[in-house]
């Protein structure tokens, strides 16, 4: 079965790293994958290539499609004839749209599978352009895909309010990797060794992109306030923009006081070892988070989490971990101190337990075995 993947981009998203973790174990000899990127590709491309499979450009510029995109994508899809064409993303999902009927009808027509990724499009937060396009795409939804995969239960309710065709959306959430992402004592010792944070320091990390949507300077007054009550307590930020070189960063760690008590690592490549070493992983977004792989990384590796309730935070971490509202430094502060003076051994309890959800719940084998039901199915025009 050819199944075409059409993707807005391939950044170090959360839909892009989903893509890749879903190329990796789909069965090649079952479905030979396609790789389409609006924009030119990002570093996810050269991972994705680096499995052997074929990654094309549309070389199309941020915003609204153009013509000549359309045009290139007609074409790379005629050549490649599809049964399946996936999209990733609003812009991708509406060429897809777009395109579907210029490859094939009757029965040489492939299936159209849409992929939603976001929560929020407060038009506050998300681009007027972006707004436009997910708005259009609730007209077309009644018309062009077979299937509206969500990643969340939240992404879900918000389309469905925004009047995409309800029988059409399912929820299949993100999948994760249990033999990468696992406990460690030995990564959590040298992390913290090479970091100098003593061994019975609470280590307390953000792991993500320096973005507006994840609300660092959430996180940096919620460690001050934390540091305030816990002064042996030590911070980590992870990801790309996070940084010693990164001058406004560094100024809102001097004006939250914690100067000495925080880790910059930038972007890494190995993160599980990053989770290893943290007692608690904190999240602090404001919006938009539909489902963060953050989360699932982390708790795969023994570590609870407290969360801000955005998208499906609250409920990918049940009981194990702590949710409280977004923007509100002193309630997660709070949540954060509750479970610290709970002690070590309930945090080694809470880890386990974490890590049994996602075991449970998301475990990556059985969220590419969805995938694979929900194409096979449509092939056979079972779905």
């Amino acid at each position: 079965m050819r199944v075409a993947h059409v993707i807005t981009g391939l950044e170090l998203g959360g839909a892009e790293m989903m893509l890749c973790k879903l190329l990796a174990t789909l069965d090649r000899t079952a479905f030979e994958p396609l790789v389409v990127s609006l924009v030119a590709p990002g570093p996810m491309g050269a991972r994705i290539a680096a499995l052997g499979i074929r990654v094309e450009t549309l070389q199309m510029r941020r915003g609204l499609p153009s013509p000549g995109g359309l045009l290139r994508l007609v074409r790379l899809l005629r050549g490649f004839r599809p049964d399946l064409i996936q999209t990733w993303m609003y812009h991708a999902d509406l060429l897809g749209a777009l395109v579907r009927p210029l490859i094939g009808r009757g029965p040489c027509r492939p299936s159209l599978v849409w992929n939603i990724r976001q929560s929020d499009l407060d038009p506050r937060q998300s681009r007027r352009a972006t707004r436009l396009v997910a708005r259009f795409n609730g007209l077309l939804s009644h018309l062009a895909p077979e299937r509206i995969i969500c990643c969340s239960q939240r992404a879900r309710e918000v389309h469905r309010a925004l009047g995409y065709r309800e029988a059409s959306l399912i929820v299949i959430p993100n999948g994760f990797d249990l033999e990468r992402f696992r406990p460690d004592p030995a990564a959590r010792t040298g992390l913290r060794s090479d970091l100098g944070i003593p061994a019975a320091a609470p280590f307390l990390g953000l792991v993500a992109r320096l973005d507006p949507q994840k609300d660092v300077p959430t996180f940096l007054r919620t460690a001050a306030l934390v540091r305030s009550a816990r002064p042996e307590c030590r911070f980590l930020l992870c990801g790309q923009g996070m940084d010693e070189g990164n001058q406004a960063l560094g100024a809102w760690i001097a004006a939250a006081g914690l100067g000495g008590a925080i880790s910059l690592l930038g972007p890494r490549s190995d993160t599980p070892r990053v989770f290893a070493a943290l007692d608690l992983l904190v999240s602090s977004s404001a919006y938009g988070e539909g489902f963060p792989n953050v989360l699932g990384e982390a708790m795969a590796c023994g570590v609870p989490c407290a969360v801000t309730d955005v998208g499906d935070s609250r409920l990918i971490v049940g009981d194990t971990g702590a949710s409280v509202v977004p923007r509100d430094p002193a309630a997660l502060a709070g949540a954060i101190l509750r479970l610290l003076d709970e002690g070590p051994q309930s945090l080694v309890r809470r880890g386990a337990a974490a890590r049994a959800r996602i075991a449970a719940d998301y475990a990556l084998a059985s969220i590419a075995a969805r995938y694979a039901d929900l194409y096979q199915s449509l092939r056979r025009g079972t779905d």
